[in-house]
């Protein structure tokens, strides 16, 4: 009996971390309802090194903003499609807020991980992304 549960345990273990990479290497593509040009974005996040990660594709010359809104502290990246530069603001803070204007035209990537300047947590975090 202890050893079923035992590996009942080690299976529940190997599929959160198997779940967890998943999300890692296939990125979740942010969609907006027709018409709409906000969207909030909710996920979870296990440890400081897990990350999720996000994909957004903008048109040239609009302006995509990122914030967090929920309770947990995170720090959002954006790294701009292939051939084009966006320098992320390098404050003190957490850097939970980007704005990037103007913009290429393609795929921006947001990767998002907890705050390592603020206490630790596991749990589920929001944040809201715009596109205008």
């Amino acid at each position: 009996m202890k050893n079923v549960f035992t590996i009942a345990v080690l299976a529940l273990m190997a599929f959160g971390s198997v779940t967890e990479t998943y999300a890692q290497k296939h990125p979740t593509r942010i969609k907006f309802a027709r018409g709409a040009t906000e969207k909030t974005v909710t996920g979870t996040l296990s440890s400081y090194r897990s990350a999720r990660t996000f994909v957004i594709r903008v048109r040239k010359g609009q302006t995509l903003t990122t914030e967090s809104t929920g309770d947990n502290a995170i720090t959002i990246s954006i790294k701009p499609p292939k051939g084009s530069h966006y320098d992320q603001d390098m404050a003190a803070d957490c850097h939970d807020r980007n704005e990037v204007t103007p913009t290429a035209a393609g795929d921006y990537v947001i990767t998002v991980v907890e705050c390592t300047k603020a206490d630790p947590w596991k749990g589920t975090f929001k944040f809201l992304v715009t596109v205008r």
